[in-house]
């Protein structure tokens, strides 16, 4: 078993925008229709936006492509980091992009001063990344400052807390001629689940099989919920989004 950050480097990384499905700006147009669908979108001159856990980069360009003045993207992966500033490059919109190679937990009072954010996303699972439910109550206290009245929070996870069983418990992620990925899921507790990831992959004819371990965490849409109105925030929005993922959409008030 390791970190999550320690698995995204060792495995996954370098691979995160074949899982996406290889071509990164169809995804962030997807996320952009996602967002502006929400609400999501910059009010004025000079607003700005967060993408904590950006990974390569599609909520990131999707926030650039709504037209926020500077969007921060956050992560762990130097390595995603450099590839999303690739993308960024592509897409003509390295003006309004920044990235910032830092702990999710820690940036945002580096990043954004107190009222100061029209919109903070945290998607693609990255939430049940976080070691602990403790560190999701404050990750969401940090937003709530960091929010300006009015200002926008939308995650999409996973809700890992209904376990299954058997056979089920394999899951596909994504499979091409010369490479497959494969999950199998252990549960430890009401609060952790164990993602065993195998990942195949094809060179000159000849297969090779690389595997980790991680945790991820257990979080039932109704507490995160709750989470986000006891640190502040307005729920609008809290549903399945057809990818599996959940998403929660969440307002500070005006005040």
């Amino acid at each position: 078993m390791t970190t999550a950050r320690a698995h995204y480097d060792r495995l996954l990384a370098t691979h995160y925008t074949w899982m996406l499905g290889s071509d990164i700006h169809a995804v962030a147009r997807d996320q952009a229709a996602l967002l502006q669908g929400l609400g999501v979108r910059p009010v004025a001159d000079g607003d700005t936006a967060i993408d904590l856990g950006s990974g390569p980069g599609p909520q990131t360009l999707a926030l650039a492509h709504l037209g926020f003045s500077t969007v921060t993207a956050v992560d762990t992966s130097r390595t995603l980091l450099d590839e999303l500033a690739v993308h960024a490059e592509t897409a003509g919109v390295t003006g309004p992009v920044r990235t910032v190679c830092a702990d999710l937990l820690d940036a945002l009072p580096h990043v954004a001063g107190p009222g100061t954010a029209t919109a903070i996303v945290c998607m693609g699972d990255t939430l049940t990344h976080l070691p602990s439910r403790a560190d999701v109550r404050s990750l969401l206290d940090s937003v709530a400052y960091a929010l300006r009245p009015g200002g926008h929070l939308v995650v999409t996870f996973r809700d890992l807390t209904g376990e299954l069983r058997g056979d089920d418990r394999f899951l596909s992620v994504r499979s091409t001629e010369d490479q497959l990925l494969t999950c199998f899921l252990e549960y430890v507790d009401e609060d952790t689940v164990m993602v065993h990831d195998l990942l195949h992959t094809r060179s000159e004819g000849e297969w090779s099989l690389r595997v980790g371990t991680y945790p991820k965490l257990r979080l039932p849409s109704d507490w995160l919920s709750g989470e986000a109105r006891r640190a502040g925030l307005q729920v609008q929005h809290a549903t399945a989004d057809p990818p599996g993922l959940r998403i929660l959409h969440a307002i500070k008030p005006n005040r």
